[in-house]
């Protein structure tokens, strides 16, 4: 169906559904979740010329001079907030636009169309799978606390798991709005869940992770609890994750599969695992965000510190999963549900096509724990660690030509800018850990 045939049947959608307003929905640089609300009247306009909005206040978009921005709905993006039943409230995801109608080098989810264009133009779709986790905690005094919801463990089951009902309601939420649910249950910590999405192109998976985050918070909120994708909330206990299966198809094929080839694993799916481990740590800026990411990307915990792959192990970056034919993928273990997922698909799959066009072949998969492994044998083994802090990860990215050219100068920029604010901000505060460690003493 082509664009003008299917923005006619959003309009017929919106009249049958009585849809009475519309959010415009964008993403800024942070993946914070932006919209402009227009009443359903003006749906035309928006979906044939689009709608214009200042851009001079968004995180990473214009400068006041040059503000003036144009949101242009994608109508595939169409879906109803089943949580606003009584506001008959819909909305689309938007590309931003320059006044001057040009692609916005700003926008993240243009970055990520850009770099599938340009695997598209080699025969190749990108598919990822990403496994959101986050924690649900109580309010108190109508503020979020970091007190779990409940004791559960992983795959716990009521009366011990106290979410069962939130996350059926988050479920049933995102399965309103297109999205197909393949699972949820509780994970590991206390007060700690996941909900699990089937795969598919990169581009609707990455407005399904800012869908599934919005849904998580607004459906929690509505049950008295605040969900967090913050990566660390507390310490000693395992953080989120949002570990990221990729693959690649060609000719409707999956082309990491070729049942001839050791463990049944391509050319192609070798020299894409070879690229990320290339591009491991530059990528860890943008699949690691933020001061708090690092926090959990620390040995133990579950967390995957090491540059590594295997068939097998979870304690190593990148994991091949026994799944062969159509479902064989390549589970890259390190990045967090704060990331941007635009920029983070948009990297992955630039690393991962960078190694098939250099034929970057990955070192031996290492099926050991490295976890129990020391120092000195990991050196032995050549298995290198991501980036500690967050400085050191833009640091990375700064000098990995390949990446920076994926996100252009101008995201580049305003990322240095976004980093060394919030390294200045964390490294002058004072920490209550100081205060028990310094004050009595000194």
């Amino acid at each position: 169906m082509k664009g003008n045939e299917v923005s006619t049947e959003i309009l017929k959608k919106i009249e049958k559904q009585q849809i009475k307003f519309l959010r415009l929905q964008f993403c800024d640089l942070q993946g914070q979740p932006k919209n402009v609300a227009i009443p359903a009247i003006q749906a035309e306009k928006a979906l044939t010329s689009g709608i214009f909005f200042d851009g001079s206040s968004i995180e990473g978009f214009a400068r006041i001079e040059e503000s003036d921005m144009l949101l242009k709905p994608d109508p595939r993006t169409f879906a109803v907030l089943p949580w606003r039943p009584d506001a008959n409230v819909a909305r689309l995801i938007c590309d931003v636009y320059t006044y001057d109608d040009k692609p916005y080098v700003g926008d993240p989810r243009y970055i990520l169309k850009r770099q599938i264009e340009k695997a598209a133009k080699l025969g190749y779709v990108f598919n990822t799978g990403p496994e959101l986790e986050f924690f649900l905690f109580r309010m108190c005094d109508g503020m979020p606390s970091i007190e779990p919801q409940d004791t559960g463990a992983y795959f716990d089951l009521g009366p011990i798991d106290l979410a069962e009902d939130v996350r059926r309601d988050i479920v049933l939420a995102l399965t309103e709005m297109g999205l197909e649910i393949e699972a949820s249950h509780h994970e590991v910590a206390e007060g700690q869940h996941e909900i699990d999405f089937k795969y598919g192109d990169a581009l609707s998976t990455a407005d399904n992770v800012i869908t599934y985050r919005i849904a998580a918070k607004t459906i929690a909120l509505k049950a008295g609890l605040h969900a967090t994708f913050m990566a660390k909330p507390i310490f000693g206990i395992n953080g989120s994750g949002m570990h990221t299966h990729g693959s690649l198809f060609k000719d409707g094929k999956n082309a990491f599969f070729d049942a001839k080839k050791p463990h049944q694993l391509s050319d192609a799916a070798l020299h894409y695992i070879g690229g990320l481990l290339t591009h491991a740590k530059a990528i860890t800026r943008v699949a690691n965000p933020t001061i708090n990411s690092y926090k959990r990307l620390v040995p133990g915990y579950e967390a995957p510190v090491y540059i590594s792959w295997s068939l097998a192990n979870r304690s190593a970056l990148i994991r091949v999963p026994a799944a062969r034919g159509n479902s064989t993928r390549a589970e890259f273990r390190s990045p967090d549900p704060m990331c941007n997922p635009y920029l983070t698909f948009a990297l992955m799959l630039a690393a991962g096509m960078d190694g098939i066009k250099r034929k970057i072949q990955p070192p031996p998969s290492t099926d050991t724990n490295i976890y129990e492994l020391s120092a000195e044998e990991r050196v032995k083994m050549g298995i290198d660690t991501l980036p500690g802090d967050l400085m050191s990860a833009m640091q990375y990215l700064e000098n990995d030509a390949v990446l920076t050219e994926t996100l252009g100068e101008h995201i580049m920029v305003n990322l240095r800018r976004i980093t060394e604010l919030e390294w200045d901000a964390y490294r002058t505060a004072v920490h209550p850990w100081e205060h028990d460690r310094y004050l009595e003493r000194y």
